[in-house]
């Protein structure tokens, strides 16, 4: 058995990560000594708070290679995804009604367009290969004259892997000049090297909580040249160049601004110590189990992600042995339902193999000491459930 280590150990940092101690204290003035709303321009205390904020926009853009002028804060990803797809949607549907996105796409992206489907627009929703990956050709392909957006994510919160959206962004581009092209980049902040005018898109939604933030702070990036313009969903006030009226969470989006630096600061070194973590567990699994599968592309995947099935184990029994472990069978999002991941199906896994897999999210605060218990626990787990089984 290795070395002792403090449990539960938390391996499920694709649902949630935790504030860094460090996020925590710049944001501890905000609640108490520097309370002022960032929209109050008569008095030092607004002022001071409006700073506060314009920093943080300045430290989340220099993370994305955006200009903060194009930051509009929003309570997390979610609201993005959604301010994003609706506000383009509502804001174009004289010049189409044509959307498209991708069956392994955040439920944010997948409601929204199912939602927007009710009120009679079209949406095409592509089909992935067993590798989880969508081909620039592929999307390329379904784009009309009428298509207002095409919704990919860059790294996939189930299955970790890494679409080209630079590549689907320019076949988009190619084929109709007009169609926006909106990406989920939560899963690849502090992970990957992010640059939203590399990658070609027109959108992008990011959040806090994902890369040691607080939770309940996200951002929609909005390109500016050439402008987006937006329907907005919330109105009141006119704030955030009037796409997304409300007070701003002032301590939280400080948070958010460290978090974002201390992102940009670690890309040099974090995400290949947290590659090797999460190889370092995947081998130790194969090496001592049989029949497991890796659900994902192995040479597309972001740091830190690995989903795997165990063949002849029930996947709710196994999730109940791993006390010692936080780990998730799938979306934090979706982790409601007991029915087998949607993400999962689309890459062609039966459902027997999707009910008993795993997804493994590796942080910053994990150690080696910590993968190696865990990899003796899930061994150890598994080889008894599977003993029960046979009996």
């Amino acid at each position: 058995m290795p070395p002792k280590v403090k449990v539960p150990i938390y391996l499920d940092n694709n649902a949630t990560t935790p504030c860094d101690p460090r996020v925590v204290e710049a944001m501890l003035p905000y609640f108490s000594e520097h309370f002022g709303n960032a929209a109050s321009r008569s008095h030092s205390f607004g002022w001071t708070a409006e700073a506060a904020v314009d920093f943080a926009r300045e430290q989340i853009a220099a993370l994305i290679g955006a200009s903060p002028t194009e930051i509009i804060f929003t309570s997390g990803a979610t609201e993005a995804d959604n301010l994003a797809i609706k506000g383009v949607a509502w804001q174009h549907r004289g010049r189409g009604d044509h959307l498209i996105t991708v069956a392994t796409e955040h439920k944010a992206v997948l409601d929204s367009c199912q939602r927007l489907a009710r009120e009679g627009f079209r949406v095409t929703v592509l089909k992935p290969d067993r590798k989880g990956l969508v081909t620039p050709t592929q999307v390329a392909d379904a784009v009309e004259e009428k298509t207002l957006l095409v919704s990919v994510m860059h790294a996939n919160n189930e299955v970790g892997v890494v679409q080209p959206i630079a590549d689907i962004a320019a076949a988009v581009k190619a084929k109709n000049p007009r169609a926006l092209v909106h990406c989920d980049l939560v899963q690849s902040l502090a992970k990957l090297p992010v640059d939203v005018g590399a990658l070609g898109v027109d959108l992008a939604a990011i959040t806090a909580h994902k890369m040691y933030g607080p939770k309940g702070v996200g951002a929609l990036w909005v390109r500016q040249r050439p402008k987006v313009r937006l329907a907005s969903l919330v109105d009141g006030g006119g704030h955030e160049r009037g796409l997304r009226s409300g007070t701003l969470p002032v301590p939280l989006i400080v948070g958010f601004g460290r978090a974002a630096e201390l992102a940009q600061d670690g890309l040099d070194s974090e995400p290949a110590r947290i590659s090797g973590l999460c190889d370092r567990l995947r081998r130790g699994l194969t090496d001592k189990l049989d029949d497991i599968y890796v659900h994902g592309s192995l040479d597309r995947r972001v740091p830190g992600n690995l989903n795997v099935s165990f063949g002849f184990v029930d996947g709710e029994s196994l999730l109940m042995s791993l006390k010692d472990v936080a780990v998730s069978s799938g979306s934090a999002c979706t982790s409601a339902t007991q029915e087998p991941s949607y993400v999962l199906r689309a890459l062609g896994v039966d459902d027997e193999l999707a009910q008993a897999s795993i997804r493994f999210g590796v942080g910053r605060f994990n150690t080696a000491e910590e993968i190696d218990y865990v990899i003796a626990h899930v061994a150890d787990a598994v080889t008894r459930l599977r003993a029960l089984s046979q009996k």
